[in-house]
């Protein structure tokens, strides 16, 4: 039976992507874990794999095609010893239980039709169910994904698709208690609140253009990157009490240390193991102050507060068109070597918009470093679910006074943002105070 080969759900808030090159051609063998096809989505170009074994019948839609939504057909496969004509003219058949190629397979829109016709419709999984017979849980790879970023043991899942499998309607049921939160629509909205909406999602474009000269611009289409940056940081300004906190933090000590591990770096083949910057120091300093801290180390949801055991520190890197925050995992308990190799890895694939979807998504908090381009201080916006980003500015030589003399120290501005539903100004002290004891102590972040 031919096998459809549907565009992937490559993040659980992908709604569409590019098809940038096929790494086939028609005619081809596959097998399940080739590497078929290359999608860019709007923070990066990922590489899509086969999951069935069988012959290219079909490419459906053509290379450097853009916009191609979730779901949608893309290429067929023949089964082994299948005429490749009759595959291409047949359409395929989608196979629930192989759903990497084919996201959720609709089943969720129409779980009826995506289930072979039986006599007797077979009965959703129960948790129970699945724990006594200890048998193996099927589940799209977008729940298994999302249950994985909520800490969801899928065997403790119901399943509503197609023979009791888990899909993503399932898994959000089961990380919200299944408490819908609907919003009801409220009737008779004031003229203000009206204006207000329309001033969130901004003027129009019609508007906008009234104001200019004819000629005197050009328009230029908004990319997907920029509109997810655009949507996000939206709902983050409406929906998160942002409250700040600043301090400056002397660097003479971590400058000091910093250039003798630096110079106490192994040498292989004459090129150094690492070479620490002060950013690698501050992503250390964040991480360890998040556990001396573990109260800010937390997530705000409307039901509970998620309280994270590790410090996973996503950090922004600008890249054409917007920026990306690729995410050092586990941080406090990498040494900072480890720390400037990883992050000089992921800041190389991120300009080449090569990073996995797991490597920006998720994360306990940020770090937004300015101080390379001149930038005194700032404040940053929190990314969700983060409930803390560090805004750092650059570090100078100022005048403080020490046992009432004038000095000369290096002086770094940080500011820190927090989510005031779960981390106040007390609690935001306290961690910004932690930050700056390790980076004016830096000793503190090597034992």
């Amino acid at each position: 039976m031919p096998i459809n080969i549907t565009m992937p759900a490559l993040s659980p808030t992908m709604e569409e992507g590019n098809l940038s090159k096929w790494l086939v051609k028609e005619g081809d063998k596959v097998k399940s874990g080739d590497v078929i096809a290359e999608i860019e989505t709007d923070k990066a170009t990922m590489e899509v794999e086969a999951v069935d074994e069988g012959t290219v019948a079909k490419l459906v839609v053509p290379a450097g095609t853009e916009g191609v939504k979730v779901n949608a057909l893309i290429a067929i496969l023949a089964a082994d010893g299948e005429d490749l004509a009759a595959a291409a003219a047949s359409g395929g058949s989608v196979a629930p239980a192989k759903a990497e190629a084919a996201a959720e397979v609709k089943a969720e829109a129409a779980p009826a039709t995506a289930a072979p016709t039986t006599d007797k419709a077979p009965a959703p999984s129960t948790p129970a169910a699945v724990a006594q017979s200890g048998a193996r849980v099927f589940a799209s790879p977008l729940a298994r994904r999302l249950a994985k970023e909520a800490g969801l043991d899928l065997k403790a899942v119901s399943g509503s698709g197609p023979h009791g499998r888990v899909v993503k309607s399932d898994v959000e049921k089961a990380a919200s208690g299944a408490v819908a939160k609907a919003a009801p629509a409220i009737a008779g909205a004031s003229a203000s609140a009206a204006a207000a909406a329309t001033m969130a999602k901004g003027a129009s474009e019609e508007a906008v253009l009234k104001l200019f000269e004819p000629g005197s611009y050009e328009l230029v289409p908004h990319d997907g990157m920029r509109k997810t940056i655009a949507k996000r940081l939206v709902e983050s300004k409406q929906t998160i009490p942002h409250f700040y906190v600043t301090v400056d933090c002397e660097l003479d000590a971590l400058l000091a240390l910093r250039a003798q591990l630096n110079d106490a770096a192994p040498r292989k083949e004459g090129a150094a193991a690492y070479k620490l910057s002060v950013n690698d120091m501050i992503i250390k300093a964040m991480a360890m102050a998040l556990t001396a801290v573990p109260d800010a180390n937390v997530s705000w949801t409307e039901s509970n507060m998620v309280k994270h055991k590790h410090a996973d520190v996503g950090v922004a890197v600008s890249i054409p068109g917007g920026l990306i925050t690729p995410i050092i995992r586990h941080a406090e308990l990498k040494t900072l070597s480890s720390i400037s190799n990883e992050m000089k890895d992921l800041g190389r694939r991120a300009k080449e918009r090569k990073l996995k979807p797991e490597e920006y998504q998720g994360g306990t908090t940020s770090v937004s470093n300015m101080g390379m381009m001149g930038v005194k201080q700032f404040s940053a916006v929190i990314n969700p679910p983060h409930a803390t980003i560090l805004a750092v500015g650059a570090g100078e030589e100022r005048v403080v006074v020490k046992n009432g003399e004038m000095k000369i120290a290096n002086v770094m501005t940080v500011t820190l943002s927090t989510d005031h539903r779960c981390v106040d100004g007390a609690l935001g002290a306290e961690l910004l105070g932690a930050f700056k004891r390790y980076i004016e102590n830096p000793m503190g972040m090597l034992v």
